[in-house]
This record gives structure tokens, C-alpha cells and sequence, in this order.
């Protein structure tokens, strides 16, 4: 058993085709085959079902190709930890953000770190919560930064900030002359929201209950793919949102919508980043979080009055 078969069965299971599995792991279809069938071999047991159309994990085999994930993530430690001894900052850091924090942190956090390790590029990425914390697990991203509250085994959390929510207004709205904006009075207005899925959905309607009732009512409320498409349809008239208050920065720019801070207490959201415990670039993690908090002069975290 080699790590190179456990890494062609990961891959196998993942695509459910020998050809495509063969293609991710840059080797011929007919090598990946022979290797799989001499694993099996070896564990006397099957773990792929065949058929002419398919290729079926096994309950057995779904089991192994769990337990080869395990293995391959922790080769991939002893590798990390080879490196402990020479520079942690001179290696990619792979790092993930949900949709409502990457396109706002992104482009300040990008540069700042750099400045602070400029030889450590960042790959990264922009998913749900529920895929971040899967690839995470997996090893395919070294950390990733999420809205609290957020637990998993093995995980370590750390809080970065604190972000208000602001009201975004159409210009003509009657909310307009309001130097606050209080939160318990969402469900009397017409609100667009993100669609299920995203946490800053949830963390808006926790701040106003009477708006799930609403949702349930189907009336007053319609639902975006983004917060920039939400933007463009606040100034279009078609209603008002909520945001984060780093997104009021925004790609999207009008003098046809208008910001309003909360009443206090403000709705407000943490934001933290994750990594697994056993990720030994301390240093990385530590860049990161520096890069991040610096980024917090770019990015408006001002509060109602």
C-alpha cells in the first residue's frame, strides 16, 4: 500500500470515472486501474462497484477512502513539518472567505500581506460556510475566515473583528429623513435578502424575527444572488437591504441609495478565522491575522451614535 494508490482511490471516489480520475492525477487510465485493482487485491476487498456507465464507492470502500483521506492530509503535515525548520512564509498559504467577506477583505488584505511576507502568495477562494469547513477538514485550504458562531473538531477559532450591520435605502425611500434606522421595524418595508444558503441571510433575520414570519407569508420580502446584485436592485427601487457594513464599499457605486446606521443595539456580526490544529505554519497564521487586522483602517467599522 503505497500513498500514491491511497491518493488514486481519494481521487477515484471523488470523480466517479476512471478516464477523469486518471486526468487529476496525471496518469495514464490504464495505470490508475491497475493500481486500484492491486489495492483491492492486497485489502481482499472491493471498493469500487464497476459498471460500463459508473463507478460506485463501496460501503467498505467508502470507509477506506475516508480513512486515505485521514493519511494523505497527515503526509502532507510530515511534509509541513519538514519545512518548520526553514522559512514557514516562503510557501502558498490557501486561504477561504464566505461570499459576503471575501470581495470586501480581499483586495486590502491581498497587499498587506504581501508587504508583511513577500514570499508567501495566497491562494484563495470565495464559498459557503458549509463547503469552507469541508475543505478545510480536507486539507484543501490552510485557513479560512467565516461569520461566528463556528465550531468543528480540530479546529482552532480566533476573532478578528466585529462588524455592524447599516441599512441601504433607495433614495427616494421614506426611511431617508431617519438618522437611525431601528431593526425590530424590517418587516414593514420592502426587503431583499440573500438566498438560503448564505449565513448573513440567517444573521439578518435572527436581528429581526418578524421578518421569518414574513418569509413564511412570502410577502414583502425577495431574495438576491449577491449582495452587489442586491445593491443594484436597492437602487433600481425595488426594495431595501442590509449589509455588512465592509460591503457599503462596494464594487457598485450610486448616489441612488443611502447608508444608514442601526439603533443601538446594532446588529453586528463577528468574523474570525479557522485553521486546523495541526497546521504547523504557525507564522503563516499569524501574518494572516496581522494582515487582517491592519486591513480594519481600509475597511469602515464605525457604529451608530
Amino acid at each position: 500500500m503505497t500513498l500514491t494508490e491511497l491518493r488514486y482511490i481519494v481521487t477515484l471516489a471523488k470523480e466517479q470515472h476512471f478516464g477523469h480520475a486518471a486526468e487529476k492525477c496525471f496518469v495514464s487510465q490504464p495505470t490508475l486501474s491497475i493500481a486500484v485493482k492491486k489495492l483491492e487485491e492486497e485489502l481482499g476487498v472491493a471498493l469500487f462497484e464497476r459498471s460500463k456507465n459508473a463507478v460506485r464507492v463501496t460501503d467498505v470502500g467508502k470507509s477506506v477512502v475516508e480513512q486515505a483521506v485521514k493519511v494523505l492530509q497527515q503526509a502532507d503535515v510530515v511534509k509541513d513539518l519538514a519545512q518548520v525548520g526553514k522559512d514557514q512564509l516562503r510557501s502558498p498559504l490557501r486561504v477561504g472567505a464566505i461570499y459576503t467577506i471575501g470581495p470586501y477583505l480581499f483586495p486590502h488584505l491581498v497587499p498587506q500581506v504581501q508587504e508583511l511576507a513577500p514570499h508567501m502568495p495566497l491562494y484563495i477562494e470565495e464559498n459557503f460556510t458549509a463547503r469552507l469547513r469541508e475543505k478545510l477538514r480536507n486539507g484543501e485550504l490552510d485557513a479560512i475566515i467565516i461569520a461566528l458562531p463556528f465550531e468543528e473538531p480540530d479546529v482552532v477559532t480566533r476573532m478578528l473583528y466585529e462588524e455592524p450591520f447599516v441599512m441601504l435605502l433607495p433614495k427616494q425611500h421614506p426611511w431617508c429623513d431617519q438618522k437611525t434606522i431601528d431593526a425590530t421595524n424590517l418587516s414593514n418595508t420592502e426587503l431583499l435578502l440573500l438566498g438560503e444558503g448564505h449565513c448573513f441571510r440567517d444573521q439578518v433575520l435572527e436581528s429581526c424575527p418578524t421578518l421569518q414570519q414574513a418569509i413564511q407569508n412570502q410577502h414583502g420580502v425577495t431574495e438576491g444572488s449577491s449582495l452587489e446584485t442586491i445593491r443594484m436592485m436597492v437602487a433600481s427601487g425595488l426594495g431595501s437591504s442590509v449589509l455588512p457594513i465592509s460591503a457599503t464599499n462596494g464594487y457598485y457605486q450610486s448616489d441612488m441609495v443611502i447608508t444608514k446606521p442601526f439603533k443601538t443595539p446594532q446588529p453586528t456580526r463577528g468574523v474570525a478565522v479557522a485553521w486546523r490544529a495541526s497546521f504547523p505554519r504557525s507564522k503563516a497564521i499569524d501574518v494572516l491575522v496581522n494582515a487582517v487586522n491592519n486591513c480594519q483602517v481600509n475597511i469602515p467599522t464605525e457604529t451608530a451614535s
